[in-house]
């Protein structure tokens, strides 16, 4: 394993994944401890504010063109620009069971679904975990 593919990569591919890699660990903080306190609050801010930034910057980020410069993972990036504001207000207007299905919902498939797909031969990530 080596970041030197992912460091020589062009802007914004390297703070694309670093903003996922804070948004995996601090989301899997958040599934794991406790719901409601003001620690939880508080990274749940950050990693809604990591998952924007991953959602807005994957739209430069067009290596795969499907659709004129777009692939269809960007209408993922369209979802989580609505999802994540959304999963954030039903947590201040107190619909709990909404709030949770949502961000379990953006961990699981927008954040892992999606990251998974990075292992895939010929992409970065594919050769920064295992090498050219």
């Amino acid at each position: 394993m080596s970041l030197q593919p992912l460091l020589a990569a062009p802007s914004p591919i390297p703070w694309h994944a670093f903003a996922a890699f804070a948004a995996l660990a601090i989301g899997a903080s958040q599934l794991a401890l406790p719901k409601g306190t003001p620690r939880h609050r508080i990274a749940g801010y950050v990693w809604a504010a990591l998952m924007l930034v991953i959602a807005i910057s994957s739209f430069w980020i067009q290596q795969i063109r499907l659709i004129g410069r777009f692939s269809p993972i960007h209408l993922l990036s369209i979802l989580v620009l609505v999802t994540v504001p959304l999963a954030v207000w039903h947590a201040h207007t107190h619909r709990v069971e909404k709030h949770r299905g949502a961000m379990i919902k953006l961990y699981v498939f927008a954040l892992i679904g999606a990251g998974i797909f990075t292992l895939l031969p010929g992409r970065i990530m594919h050769a920064v975990v295992f090498g050219q």
